[in-house]
């Protein structure tokens, strides 16, 4: 039950040396302060980090081409090699543990390679299948993705990046069922896509015109030629594990050493999400390391305090315990007054850190940076709350112990 009298108490001797009780909140208020900050801050990296890989699946994989670093079978060093549509049949039926599979062709972004009416621009070239979708997951802003018959019957069908509509398509025209061209080559517009991922498989995604893979090799005379292959594991399996066999049987296909590591070039996503998800743990545990340091240093002045506190209260002390007060009571009457003073100033702090992030939240909303969201969650909120009152009860501790073995005879006596 609430004591207002023991509450006033209190208050009453905190607020006579009000100089002394600000200086000494304040390390706790800054501590908890720089705490909320940098917890924010942590956070919103974190969201930044992740939102580098939004849309990618954790379990991809990508290989593709690159000069062969060993002599093989009558091959020189440094032989160039291409995958073809062979390889990811062959990698399809001999590799169980596939999930998804997305072959890729590229032709680059040369001068005003696309163009409609008196509009002209450079951009991305992209052949892809319809599971790259659930590889590189595409946002649809307009219309659809490539689908299967667009495949099979070698539509002339894109979609086209948001930044592409708005250059070939202004005012908000409607895309959709509109015709573009293609290095010369007349596509219709089935789908306008709207990328926020910042890993970029053949360009920028905003900036890129996707084509059905086996119209792309068709019209340009691309013959069979594969790029890039996109690939994820099944749920359970690790990606690594997919990723060698794959490499072993494209190298074994095209005459590759099997101790070349150099000729089949590949990307592990799943390490680099590994790799992001430690460097927050290792972020988060140096910013709480950080920011309780910072707090108990606040509890080390507010136990400092507490101790000039008691030794110029040791006559009023030893009154009350001539009057019948227990050392309990006294005990529980120090560390009550410094739980107070800590979580006044830990209030404040928090309530002070969370506007700030509220407020430079608001200005990142308007910028494109990797630093997104600065917030602290209600858990952390009420976790740093409650740390605050253990290190009050803690820093109240030893005055507290000081207090309960003052003598009555002896503190009444003292001038």
């Amino acid at each position: 039950m609430f004591d207002l009298d023991k509450f006033q108490e209190i208050w009453i001797t905190i607020t006579q040396n009000k100089s002394r009780s600000v200086l000494t909140a304040f390390g706790i208020f800054w501590g908890m302060f720089m705490l909320v900050m940098m917890v924010g801050a942590g956070a919103a990296l974190e969201k930044g980090m992740w939102s580098q890989v939004e849309g990618f699946a954790t379990n991809s994989c990508f290989v593709w081409t690159q000069p062969t670093s060993l002599p093989y079978k009558g091959f020189k060093k440094g032989r160039h090699w291409d995958m073809e549509n062979k390889d990811y049949e062959l990698l399809r039926a001999n590799i169980p543990e596939i999930q998804y599979m997305a072959p890729m062709i590229f032709l680059g972004s040369s001068s005003n390679n696309v163009t409609r009416n008196d509009k002209a621009g450079a951009y991305y070239i992209k052949g892809v299948i319809p599971e790259y979708t659930l590889i590189d997951n595409q946002k649809l802003k307009l219309g659809r993705f490539i689908n299967e018959v667009d495949i099979s019957e070698g539509r002339k069908v894109c979609v086209i990046g948001e930044r592409v509509y708005e250059v070939m398509f202004p005012h908000d025209e409607n895309p959709l069922g509109k015709s573009i061209q293609i290095k010369g080559i007349y596509f219709q517009v089935v789908g306008v896509t709207s990328s926020n991922a910042n890993i970029n498989i053949g360009g920028d995604g905003k900036e890129t015109v996707l084509l059905p893979f086996s119209t792309m090799q068709k019209v340009y005379n691309m013959g069979k030629y594969i790029h890039f292959m996109a690939i994820t594991a099944d749920p359970g399996v690790k990606v690594k594990v997919v990723e060698d066999k794959v490499k072993a049987t494209l190298k074994a296909a095209n005459q590759i050493s099997p101790d070349d590591n150099i000729a089949v070039g590949g990307m592990n996503m799943e390490e680099m999400f590994t790799m992001f998800l430690y460097l927050s743990i290792g972020v988060s545990s140096l910013i709480w390391i950080v920011g309780l340091g910072t707090l108990l240093a606040g509890a080390v002045g507010v136990s400092n305090i507490m101790l000039i506190t008691v030794r110029e209260r040791t006559k009023e002390i030893g009154i009350r315990r001539a009057m019948g007060a227990t050392p309990r009571l006294i005990v529980n009457q120090i560390i009550s007054e410094s739980i107070m003073l800590t979580s006044l100033a830990g209030v404040a702090g928090l309530m002070f850190g969370v506007g700030m992030l509220t407020l430079t939240g608001k200005i990142l909303a308007n910028t494109d940076n990797m630093i997104k969201d600065p917030q602290i969650s209600f858990n952390v909120a009420v976790g740093a709350l409650i740390v605050i009152v253990i290190i009050g009860a803690l820093a109240g501790f030893i005055p507290a112990n000081r207090a309960m073995k003052i003598k009555p005879i002896e503190a009444i006596r003292e001038e």
